[in-house]
């Protein structure tokens, strides 16, 4: 079968960064399927592993975590799915990737396709819903209030693939007010579009923005990009027993003290955590990516493919993998086809 590996980290620029190579057929046994991709999406995890993961000599890597596509086999242990079905979801860091022609996948963290999306406009959710979710629901649990907080969510990096995703959960799913931001002219109306209440700028000071919206200071604050930038408005922001999630890896470590004179809590969001630790409740991601395809096919939150790149190869993930680094996409970048 088709695929696009790589075989020792290096930047994107590198002629063999990232390479077409054939592999052998996987086979599906316990509760794995073997999965048909029809299209996969690029996210910065992406990025990460090829430019810093260790691969043994002779051996390649295929990466890739967000696909759709078609169940063609399935091990003797599975339950959920049966060949023939269409299914969308997000993989492990530390099994094989996506970006081939057939991959296995534990049936816990997969879920059906939105009957109402293509495999392209499928592919964009995955991983990012996974995180997003996750974060608010599953980590902070933004349903619970914090006494005395405004009933209010910041979300910094709203034009992102997490981003854009959270604004439309937490518009749909609570009565949280939203304060998403974004830098540009184009990422702010999108933000806007998809249904955050208040849009700030993350190029000037956070809090005097916060603040100047006159709703009080927010229970929640989900970082999902450059949180070494944004933490001390944050401090300054969030309300006292406030809820802070990120998801990112600060470029310098965080001192986490000054978060204990509000008596804040902390909480990593890390959504390959269940699959790669095996825990007793990583079926939660397979319930929850059939909630989100239900709320796609009520008309309730939207995909976020922006932009597609072409068919599956190693030139057009190339491509994909500069414009993630570049720090500058919007919604999602999605490939499909071999």
């Amino acid at each position: 079968m088709r695929a696009v590996a790589f075989n020792k980290p290096q930047p994107i620029d590198a002629d063999t960064a990232l390479i077409d190579i054939e592999l052998p057929m996987p086979t599906a046994t316990g509760r794995d399927l073997l999965v048909e991709i029809r299209a996969v999406s690029v996210n910065p995890v992406d990025t990460k592993v090829r430019a810093s993961a260790a691969v043994e000599d002779g051996q390649y890597r295929v990466l890739g975590y967000d696909a759709a596509g078609v169940v063609k086999a399935v091990g003797s242990e599975v339950t959920l799915f049966k060949p023939g079905d269409e299914v969308f979801y997000a993989g492990a860091v530390n099994r094989q990737g996506t970006n081939a022609e057939y991959h296995l996948v534990d049936e816990r963290i997969v879920g059906r396709k939105p009957a109402s999306l293509s495999f392209e406009e499928a592919a964009a959710l995955p991983l990012t819903a996974i995180t997003a979710y996750e974060a608010m629901f599953h980590r902070m649990k933004v349903q619970d209030p914090v006494p005395g907080a405004a009933n209010a969510i910041l979300i910094i990096g709203g034009a992102g693939g997490v981003g854009s995703i959270a604004i439309q959960l937490a518009r749909r799913l609570t009565d949280l007010t939203i304060i998403a931001t974004g830098s540009r002219p184009e990422t702010k109306v999108w933000i806007s579009e998809l249904g955050a209440h208040h849009v700030i700028d993350h190029s000037d000071a956070l809090a005097p923005q916060v603040e100047a919206l006159g709703i009080g200071s927010p229970a929640f604050v989900f970082s999902t990009t450059q949180t070494e930038k944004h933490v001390a408005d944050v401090l300054e922001l969030i309300a006292p027993q406030g809820r802070f999630s990120l998801i990112d890896d600060p470029k310098e470590p965080m001192d986490l003290r000054p978060f204990k004179r509000k008596s804040l809590s902390i909480h990593w969001e890390m959504m390959f955590a269940r699959p790669v630790w095996q825990t007793a409740d990583m079926i939660e991601q397979h319930k929850l990516l059939n909630h989100v395809a239900d709320m796609v096919d009520a008309g309730d939150i939207r995909t976020t493919l922006n932009e597609t790149y072409g068919v599956i190869n190693a030139a057009n993930l190339k491509r994909a993998h500069s414009m993630i680094e570049s720090g500058r996409t919007k919604g999602k970048i999605v490939l499909s086809g071999f």
